[in-house]
Protein backbone atom coordinates (compact mmCIF):
# COMPACT_ATOMS: atom_id res chain seq x y z
CA UNK A 1 0.00 0.00 0.00
CA UNK A 2 2.81 2.36 0.82
CA UNK A 3 4.55 1.85 -2.55
CA UNK A 4 1.25 2.37 -4.34
CA UNK A 5 0.62 5.58 -2.37
CA UNK A 6 4.08 6.92 -3.19
CA UNK A 7 3.59 6.18 -6.89
CA UNK A 8 0.23 7.91 -6.89
CA UNK A 9 1.78 10.80 -4.98
CA UNK A 10 4.35 11.42 -7.69
CA UNK A 11 1.54 11.81 -10.21
CA UNK A 12 -0.49 13.95 -7.82
CA UNK A 13 2.44 16.29 -7.10
CA UNK A 14 3.27 16.61 -10.80
CA UNK A 15 -0.36 17.48 -11.49
CA UNK A 16 -0.29 20.06 -8.69
CA UNK A 17 2.75 21.76 -10.23
CA UNK A 18 1.05 21.74 -13.62
CA UNK A 19 -2.06 23.32 -12.14
CA UNK A 20 -0.02 26.00 -10.38
CA UNK A 21 1.90 26.74 -13.57
CA UNK A 22 -1.25 27.02 -15.66
CA UNK A 23 -2.79 29.29 -13.04
CA UNK A 24 0.20 31.62 -13.31
CA UNK A 25 1.24 31.03 -9.70
CA UNK A 26 4.35 28.96 -10.39
CA UNK A 27 6.65 30.59 -12.93
CA UNK A 28 9.00 28.62 -15.16
CA UNK A 29 11.97 30.09 -13.26
CA UNK A 30 10.78 28.16 -10.19
CA UNK A 31 9.27 25.03 -11.77
CA UNK A 32 12.57 23.14 -11.82
CA UNK A 33 13.23 23.90 -8.14
CA UNK A 34 9.80 22.59 -7.15
CA UNK A 35 10.46 19.43 -9.15
CA UNK A 36 13.90 18.83 -7.58
CA UNK A 37 12.64 19.54 -4.06
CA UNK A 38 9.16 17.97 -3.62
CA UNK A 39 7.42 18.92 -0.39
CA UNK A 40 7.02 15.25 0.57
CA UNK A 41 10.78 14.97 1.13
CA UNK A 42 10.60 17.52 3.94
CA UNK A 43 7.36 16.82 5.78
CA UNK A 44 7.87 14.67 8.91
CA UNK A 45 6.34 11.24 9.22
CA UNK A 46 3.78 12.48 11.77
CA UNK A 47 1.54 15.46 10.96
CA UNK A 48 -1.66 16.90 12.39
CA UNK A 49 -5.03 17.06 10.63
CA UNK A 50 -7.86 19.31 11.87
CA UNK A 51 -10.43 17.28 13.78
CA UNK A 52 -13.27 18.94 15.68
CA UNK A 53 -13.89 15.75 17.65
CA UNK A 54 -10.33 15.54 19.02
CA UNK A 55 -9.58 17.12 22.42
CA UNK A 56 -6.94 19.45 20.92
CA UNK A 57 -8.79 20.02 17.64
CA UNK A 58 -6.20 17.96 15.74
CA UNK A 59 -5.76 14.28 14.86
CA UNK A 60 -2.31 12.75 14.44
CA UNK A 61 -1.66 11.26 11.00
CA UNK A 62 1.43 9.12 10.40
CA UNK A 63 3.04 8.09 7.16
CA UNK A 64 3.52 4.54 8.42
CA UNK A 65 0.00 3.91 9.74
CA UNK A 66 -2.07 6.20 7.49
CA UNK A 67 -0.11 6.40 4.22
CA UNK A 68 -3.01 7.39 1.99
CA UNK A 69 -4.13 10.18 4.31
CA UNK A 70 -0.54 11.36 4.83
CA UNK A 71 0.24 11.52 1.10
CA UNK A 72 -3.09 13.18 0.33
CA UNK A 73 -2.31 15.95 2.84
CA UNK A 74 1.31 16.42 1.77
CA UNK A 75 0.60 16.67 -1.96
CA UNK A 76 -2.45 18.91 -1.68
CA UNK A 77 -2.33 22.67 -2.10
CA UNK A 78 -2.95 23.21 1.59
CA UNK A 79 -1.03 23.85 4.78
CA UNK A 80 0.20 20.81 6.75
CA UNK A 81 0.61 21.28 10.51
CA UNK A 82 3.86 19.63 11.65
CA UNK A 83 4.05 20.72 15.30
CA UNK A 84 1.65 21.63 18.12
CA UNK A 85 2.43 23.71 21.20
CA UNK A 86 6.16 24.14 20.47
CA UNK A 87 6.52 20.37 20.80
CA UNK A 88 4.85 20.09 24.23
CA UNK A 89 2.84 16.87 24.28
CA UNK A 90 0.55 18.22 27.01
CA UNK A 91 -0.27 21.54 25.31
CA UNK A 92 -3.73 22.86 24.41
CA UNK A 93 -3.40 22.18 20.68
CA UNK A 94 -2.02 25.35 19.10
CA UNK A 95 -0.26 24.93 15.76
CA UNK A 96 3.32 26.22 16.06
CA UNK A 97 5.05 24.90 12.94
CA UNK A 98 3.83 23.86 9.51
CA UNK A 99 4.60 23.24 5.85
CA UNK A 100 2.96 26.09 3.97
CA UNK A 101 0.62 25.53 1.03
CA UNK A 102 2.58 25.22 -2.23
CA UNK A 103 0.72 28.00 -4.07
CA UNK A 104 1.50 30.44 -1.27
CA UNK A 105 5.17 29.39 -1.15
CA UNK A 106 5.43 29.94 -4.90
CA UNK A 107 3.80 33.37 -4.61
CA UNK A 108 6.11 34.50 -1.80
CA UNK A 109 9.21 33.31 -3.66
CA UNK A 110 8.02 35.15 -6.77
CA UNK A 111 7.86 38.41 -4.81
CA UNK A 112 11.55 38.03 -3.94
CA UNK A 113 12.33 38.76 -7.62
CA UNK A 114 15.50 36.67 -7.50
CA UNK A 115 18.31 36.63 -10.01
CA UNK A 116 21.31 34.31 -10.24
CA UNK A 117 23.91 35.03 -7.59
CA UNK A 118 21.52 36.53 -5.03
CA UNK A 119 22.34 35.79 -1.40
CA UNK A 120 19.23 34.99 0.66
CA UNK A 121 18.53 34.72 4.38
CA UNK A 122 15.58 32.37 4.93
CA UNK A 123 14.02 33.03 8.35
CA UNK A 124 12.03 30.20 9.90
CA UNK A 125 13.52 27.01 8.48
CA UNK A 126 10.59 24.88 9.63
CA UNK A 127 10.57 21.65 7.62
CA UNK A 128 13.41 22.90 5.42
CA UNK A 129 11.31 22.86 2.24
CA UNK A 130 11.62 26.56 1.40
CA UNK A 131 15.36 26.44 2.06
CA UNK A 132 15.60 23.52 -0.35
CA UNK A 133 13.67 25.41 -3.03
CA UNK A 134 16.00 28.40 -2.64
CA UNK A 135 19.06 26.14 -2.78
CA UNK A 136 17.72 24.37 -5.87
CA UNK A 137 17.25 27.73 -7.58
CA UNK A 138 20.38 29.61 -6.41
CA UNK A 139 22.85 27.02 -5.14
CA UNK A 140 23.59 26.06 -1.54
CA UNK A 141 26.33 28.67 -1.17
CA UNK A 142 23.81 31.48 -1.62
CA UNK A 143 21.33 30.37 1.05
CA UNK A 144 21.42 30.80 4.83
CA UNK A 145 18.47 29.55 6.88
CA UNK A 146 17.76 30.16 10.57
CA UNK A 147 15.36 28.38 12.95
CA UNK A 148 14.68 29.17 16.62
CA UNK A 149 13.55 25.66 17.66
CA UNK A 150 16.62 23.37 18.00
CA UNK A 151 14.63 20.16 17.46
CA UNK A 152 12.88 21.51 14.37
CA UNK A 153 16.20 22.85 13.03
CA UNK A 154 17.95 19.50 13.50
CA UNK A 155 15.22 17.60 11.66
CA UNK A 156 15.22 20.14 8.82
CA UNK A 157 19.01 19.90 8.45
CA UNK A 158 18.77 16.11 8.30
CA UNK A 159 16.10 16.21 5.59
CA UNK A 160 18.03 18.79 3.59
CA UNK A 161 21.14 16.59 3.61
CA UNK A 162 19.10 13.54 2.66
CA UNK A 163 17.62 15.42 -0.29
CA UNK A 164 21.05 16.56 -1.46
CA UNK A 165 20.98 20.19 -0.26
CA UNK A 166 23.40 21.90 2.11
CA UNK A 167 22.55 25.54 2.78
CA UNK A 168 24.09 27.16 5.84
CA UNK A 169 21.74 26.05 8.67
CA UNK A 170 21.70 28.18 11.83
CA UNK A 171 19.89 27.74 15.15
CA UNK A 172 18.89 31.12 16.55
CA UNK A 173 16.29 33.85 16.85
CA UNK A 174 15.38 34.96 13.36
CA UNK A 175 14.41 38.43 14.60
CA UNK A 176 18.13 39.13 15.00
CA UNK A 177 18.86 37.90 11.50
CA UNK A 178 22.30 36.36 10.99
CA UNK A 179 25.00 39.02 10.81
CA UNK A 180 27.76 36.50 10.07
CA UNK A 181 26.35 35.92 6.59
CA UNK A 182 25.39 39.50 5.80
CA UNK A 183 24.89 41.46 3.67
CA UNK A 184 22.02 39.71 1.89
CA UNK A 185 20.28 40.60 -1.34
CA UNK A 186 17.00 39.18 -0.07
CA UNK A 187 15.44 38.21 3.26
CA UNK A 188 12.53 35.78 3.21
CA UNK A 189 10.52 35.07 6.37
CA UNK A 190 7.93 32.36 6.92
CA UNK A 191 6.84 33.72 10.32
CA UNK A 192 4.71 36.80 10.90
CA UNK A 193 5.99 39.97 12.55
CA UNK A 194 4.30 43.05 13.96
CA UNK A 195 7.39 45.18 13.35
CA UNK A 196 10.13 44.56 10.81
CA UNK A 197 13.32 44.19 12.89
CA UNK A 198 16.02 46.78 12.33
CA UNK A 199 18.51 43.91 12.05
CA UNK A 200 16.85 42.70 8.86
CA UNK A 201 17.20 46.11 7.24
CA UNK A 202 20.77 46.54 8.44
CA UNK A 203 21.72 43.13 7.03
CA UNK A 204 20.16 43.74 3.59
CA UNK A 205 21.98 45.53 0.78
CA UNK A 206 20.46 48.85 -0.37
CA UNK A 207 17.83 48.08 -2.97
CA UNK A 208 17.42 44.59 -1.57
CA UNK A 209 14.02 43.09 -0.81
CA UNK A 210 12.45 41.73 2.37
CA UNK A 211 9.33 39.57 2.02
CA UNK A 212 7.55 38.73 5.26
CA UNK A 213 4.09 38.07 6.68
CA UNK A 214 3.07 41.12 8.75
CA UNK A 215 0.07 41.69 10.94
CA UNK A 216 -1.52 43.11 14.03
CA UNK A 217 -2.89 41.22 17.03
CA UNK A 218 -6.36 41.95 15.63
CA UNK A 219 -5.65 40.77 12.05
CA UNK A 220 -2.58 38.76 11.08
CA UNK A 221 -3.21 39.07 7.37
CA UNK A 222 -0.65 40.97 5.27
CA UNK A 223 2.26 39.91 3.08
CA UNK A 224 4.75 42.79 3.03
CA UNK A 225 7.31 43.36 0.28
CA UNK A 226 9.79 45.94 1.59
CA UNK A 227 12.52 47.55 -0.52
CA UNK A 228 15.49 48.55 1.63
CA UNK A 229 16.69 52.14 1.26
CA UNK A 230 20.23 53.32 0.76
CA UNK A 231 22.43 54.99 3.39
CA UNK A 232 20.39 57.58 5.27
CA UNK A 233 17.20 56.64 3.38
CA UNK A 234 13.98 55.08 4.60
CA UNK A 235 12.73 51.68 3.45
CA UNK A 236 9.32 51.47 1.81
CA UNK A 237 7.04 48.57 1.00
CA UNK A 238 3.50 47.65 0.10
CA UNK A 239 1.31 44.75 1.15
CA UNK A 240 1.09 42.43 -1.83
CA UNK A 241 -1.20 39.70 -0.57
CA UNK A 242 -3.48 38.26 2.07
CA UNK A 243 -1.67 35.61 4.12
CA UNK A 244 -1.83 34.29 7.66
CA UNK A 245 1.33 32.76 9.13
CA UNK A 246 2.31 31.74 12.64
CA UNK A 247 3.91 34.53 14.66
CA UNK A 248 7.58 34.87 15.44
CA UNK A 249 7.73 33.38 18.91
CA UNK A 250 8.91 36.57 20.60
CA UNK A 251 6.23 38.64 18.84
CA UNK A 252 3.26 36.43 19.63
CA UNK A 253 0.33 38.56 20.85
CA UNK A 254 -0.92 38.34 24.41
CA UNK A 255 -3.68 35.95 25.42
CA UNK A 256 -7.12 37.56 25.50
CA UNK A 257 -8.16 38.21 29.09
CA UNK A 258 -11.78 38.18 30.15
CA UNK A 259 -13.68 40.67 32.30
CA UNK A 260 -12.18 41.39 35.69
CA UNK A 261 -14.45 43.08 38.19
CA UNK A 262 -17.36 45.36 37.42
CA UNK A 263 -17.21 47.05 34.00
CA UNK A 264 -16.77 50.82 33.91
CA UNK A 265 -19.32 51.05 31.12
CA UNK A 266 -22.41 49.17 29.94
CA UNK A 267 -24.49 50.15 26.97
CA UNK A 268 -25.63 49.39 23.44
CA UNK A 269 -23.35 48.88 20.47
CA UNK A 270 -23.43 51.43 17.68
CA UNK A 271 -22.86 48.71 15.06
CA UNK A 272 -23.54 45.05 14.45
CA UNK A 273 -20.47 43.16 15.82
CA UNK A 274 -20.44 41.07 12.63
CA UNK A 275 -19.11 44.16 10.85
CA UNK A 276 -16.00 44.20 13.06
CA UNK A 277 -14.74 41.24 11.00
CA UNK A 278 -16.83 41.69 7.88
CA UNK A 279 -13.95 40.58 5.65
CA UNK A 280 -10.16 40.45 5.76
CA UNK A 281 -9.83 44.00 4.40
CA UNK A 282 -12.04 45.49 7.08
CA UNK A 283 -10.32 43.51 9.82
CA UNK A 284 -6.86 44.47 8.56
CA UNK A 285 -7.75 48.18 8.48
CA UNK A 286 -9.35 48.02 11.92
CA UNK A 287 -6.27 46.30 13.32
CA UNK A 288 -4.08 49.14 12.08
CA UNK A 289 -6.15 51.64 14.05
CA UNK A 290 -6.48 49.69 17.33
CA UNK A 291 -2.89 48.94 18.40
CA UNK A 292 -2.35 45.94 20.64
CA UNK A 293 -6.00 44.83 20.62
CA UNK A 294 -6.77 41.15 20.26
CA UNK A 295 -10.11 39.33 20.29
CA UNK A 296 -11.68 35.92 20.70
CA UNK A 297 -15.22 34.57 20.65
CA UNK A 298 -16.76 33.18 23.83
CA UNK A 299 -20.18 31.96 24.98
CA UNK A 300 -22.00 30.26 27.80
CA UNK A 301 -22.75 26.66 26.81
CA UNK A 302 -26.06 26.85 28.68
CA UNK A 303 -27.23 29.59 26.29
CA UNK A 304 -24.76 29.77 23.35
CA UNK A 305 -26.96 31.77 20.96
CA UNK A 306 -27.89 34.37 23.55
CA UNK A 307 -24.41 34.81 25.07
CA UNK A 308 -22.18 34.53 21.98
CA UNK A 309 -19.90 37.57 22.02
CA UNK A 310 -16.64 39.09 20.87
CA UNK A 311 -14.25 39.60 23.76
CA UNK A 312 -11.30 41.99 23.43
CA UNK A 313 -8.28 43.01 25.47
CA UNK A 314 -5.12 45.03 24.90
CA UNK A 315 -2.84 43.21 27.33
CA UNK A 316 -2.46 46.37 29.37
CA UNK A 317 -5.58 46.36 31.54
CA UNK A 318 -8.35 47.32 29.11
CA UNK A 319 -11.05 44.87 28.04
CA UNK A 320 -14.43 44.89 26.33
CA UNK A 321 -17.11 42.50 25.15
CA UNK A 322 -19.88 42.93 22.59
CA UNK A 323 -22.80 40.52 22.38
CA UNK A 324 -24.04 39.48 18.94
CA UNK A 325 -27.66 38.79 19.87
CA UNK A 326 -29.43 42.02 20.75
CA UNK A 327 -26.30 44.07 20.11
CA UNK A 328 -28.23 47.33 20.45
CA UNK A 329 -29.61 46.46 23.90
CA UNK A 330 -28.58 48.51 26.93
CA UNK A 331 -26.32 45.78 28.32
CA UNK A 332 -24.85 44.40 25.04
CA UNK A 333 -21.46 46.11 25.41
CA UNK A 334 -19.26 46.10 28.49
CA UNK A 335 -15.96 47.94 28.73
CA UNK A 336 -13.35 48.65 31.35
CA UNK A 337 -9.84 50.04 31.69
CA UNK A 338 -8.00 53.11 30.38
CA UNK A 339 -9.19 52.43 26.81
CA UNK A 340 -12.71 51.96 25.48
CA UNK A 341 -11.83 49.12 23.14
CA UNK A 342 -15.24 48.59 21.54
CA UNK A 343 -15.55 52.31 20.86
CA UNK A 344 -12.14 52.15 19.17
CA UNK A 345 -13.26 49.21 17.01
CA UNK A 346 -16.43 51.06 15.98
CA UNK A 347 -14.50 54.23 15.17
CA UNK A 348 -11.86 52.31 13.19
CA UNK A 349 -14.45 50.65 10.99
CA UNK A 350 -16.15 54.00 10.36
CA UNK A 351 -12.76 55.37 9.25
CA UNK A 352 -12.38 52.43 6.85
CA UNK A 353 -15.81 53.10 5.36
CA UNK A 354 -15.09 56.82 4.93
CA UNK A 355 -11.77 55.94 3.25
CA UNK A 356 -13.69 54.00 0.58
CA UNK A 357 -13.36 50.48 2.01
CA UNK A 358 -9.73 50.07 0.87
CA UNK A 359 -8.41 46.53 0.51
CA UNK A 360 -5.24 45.59 2.34
CA UNK A 361 -3.03 45.87 -0.76
CA UNK A 362 -3.59 49.64 -0.74
CA UNK A 363 -1.66 49.89 2.53
CA UNK A 364 2.09 50.02 2.95
CA UNK A 365 4.88 50.48 5.47
CA UNK A 366 7.75 52.93 5.84
CA UNK A 367 10.68 52.27 8.18
CA UNK A 368 13.11 55.09 8.85
CA UNK A 369 16.80 54.56 9.48
CA UNK A 370 16.25 54.88 13.22
CA UNK A 371 13.74 52.01 13.11
CA UNK A 372 10.51 54.02 13.34
CA UNK A 373 7.72 52.15 11.57
CA UNK A 374 4.65 53.85 10.09
CA UNK A 375 1.77 52.53 8.01
CA UNK A 376 0.20 54.46 5.14
CA UNK A 377 -2.69 54.26 2.70
CA UNK A 378 -1.96 54.49 -1.05
CA UNK A 379 1.11 56.72 -0.64
CA UNK A 380 3.93 57.02 1.96
CA UNK A 381 2.87 60.62 2.49
CA UNK A 382 -0.58 59.55 3.67
CA UNK A 383 0.40 58.11 7.04
CA UNK A 384 -2.23 56.62 9.33
CA UNK A 385 -2.58 58.36 12.69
Amino acid sequence: MRRRSESQSMDQYAQLLTDLTEAGVLGEEWRGAFERAPRSAFVPGAVWAPDDDAPTGYRRITRSDDPDDWWAMVDADDVVVTQLDDGDDDGPGIATSSASMPSLVADMLRHLDLSDGCDVLDIGTGTGWTSALLSARLGDEHVTTIEVDPAVAAEAARRLRAAGFSPDCVVGDGLAGWAQGAPYDRIHSTAAVRRVPSAWIEQTRPGGVIVTPWGTPYANAGLLRLVVGGPGESSHGRFVGNVSFMWMRSQRPHAVTGPSGTPDYRGPSLMDPDLAEEDVHAAFAIGLRVPGVRYEHVWDEADPSGTYRMQLSDGAGSWASARYAGWDAEDAVRQSGPRRLWDEITSARLWWLEAGRPDLCRFGVTITRDGTQSVWLDDPGNTLP
